[in-house]
């Protein structure tokens, strides 16, 4: 999907201090013989941030659903819930710097702060893709735990040389320390910062379909060795046999991970949380709910207006940003919570006053 179309040219305060840079390249252009890197057909040392293609998380994409559930019943539903993306446009040349920056509302930044300059592009890649995946496990068991329903604890790797390196395998279940019911990672990681280095923690997993205790002494965190190490890298899902799966590529990122919930949340329960309109938004997601602040809102939000959304759910985090930018006669709602995003919505189709940021 493409960006959607450009207003008339504007330039914004918010890349004044980056768009003194393009004029200062050009005046070296038109002042000197030769300028060494702007080269007509050599890259200029920045990127540009502009809005990106949306998504209706209840909708399809290539014929898939963009959110998949299997092994549960889901409600029909209407409207939008659209997540929005930031588009990056790397190896320009300088004269296709100036276009974007003069004829567009793209934001020029150095190219370090998208690829620092001790990581790879294929390696920030994979840390984007990393990330993703996160958003959509942490996506899903917010959405469980909002709806009430069971939530497991996944072992996704151990730390090399750990207490339990060779002892707790991938894919475990872990449901009980010390005897005490467990079903989320926090819940793991308070009960074993309640001991201290050197103590004895027993831990109950279920492997191939049978339950075992391992015993383990614990170690010492690298970072502070008054903090007891398990060194068990966890993850959550879904307990009673709900599968949920999303469906895009060529994403990355964890600023989903909102959109996807609340795409969760009303596949599996009566109604409509967008009460039928066209909602976007962004925001990281915690497993308890919390929503958490991005990058490019300023990008997002203009995307979103051009698609068309009445509604537009930020996280409290960006507020600062969000009155700077240009959200037309959409309305744009402060959000701190999963909690906060499902009532703006219920406020906004009753005709109630939403929590904005301005």
């Amino acid at each position: 999907m493409n960006p959607a179309p450009q207003d008339q040219p504007r330039r914004r305060l918010s890349t004044a201090t980056w768009g003194v840079a393009p004029f200062v390249l050009l005046a070296l252009a038109l002042s000197l013989d030769h300028v060494p890197f702007t080269d007509i057909s050599l890259a200029v040392p920045y990127a540009a941030e502009g809005p990106g293609p949306t998504f209706d998380t209840l909708g399809e994409v290539d014929g898939s659903p963009v959110v998949a559930i299997e092994g549960a019943d889901t409600d029909d539903t209407t409207g939008e819930l659209t997540m929005t993306t930031v588009s990056v446009r790397t190896n320009m040349t300088l004269v296709q710097a100036l276009g974007r920056w003069v004829f567009t509302d793209d934001t020029l930044v150095p190219i370090e702060q998208i690829f620092p300059t001790d990581v790879s592009e294929d390696d920030v890649e994979e840390q984007n893709r990393a990330e993703f995946a996160a958003s959509e496990a942490s996506a899903t068991v917010a959405a469980m735990n909002y709806l009430g329903r069971p939530t497991q604890v996944v072992v996704a790797g151990t730390v090399h040389g750990s207490p339990a390196d060779g002892s707790i395998r991938d894919n475990d279940l872990i449901s009980a320390v010390n005897g005490t019911q467990v079903s989320r990672p926090s819940q793991v990681q308070d009960a074993v910062r309640a001991l201290a280095p050197g103590d004895e923690v027993t831990i109950r997993v279920a492997r191939g379909g049978a339950e075992q205790d391992i015993r383990l002494t614990l170690g010492t965190a690298e970072s502070d060795p008054s903090v007891p190490q398990l060194g068990v890298y966890m993850t959550s899902e879904p307990a009673d046999g709900v599968t949920v799966s999303y469906n895009l590529n060529d994403v990355g990122g964890p600023s989903a991970g909102m959109m996807f919930s609340l795409a969760v949340i009303d596949k599996l329960s009566p109604g409509e949380l967008n009460g039928g309109a066209f909602v976007a938004g962004t925001g990281t997601i915690e497993e308890d709910g919390s929503v958490g602040e991005i990058g490019g809102i300023s990008h997002k939000i203009e995307a979103a207006r051009e698609a068309g959304a009445q509604l537009f759910l930020a996280p409290q985090g960006n507020c600062a940003e969000v009155a700077r930018s240009k959200a037309g006669d959409m309305v744009v709602a402060s959000v701190a919570t999963l909690d906060d995003a499902v009532g703006a919505m219920a406020d906004f189709n009753a005709g109630r006053e939403v929590t904005t940021c301005r």
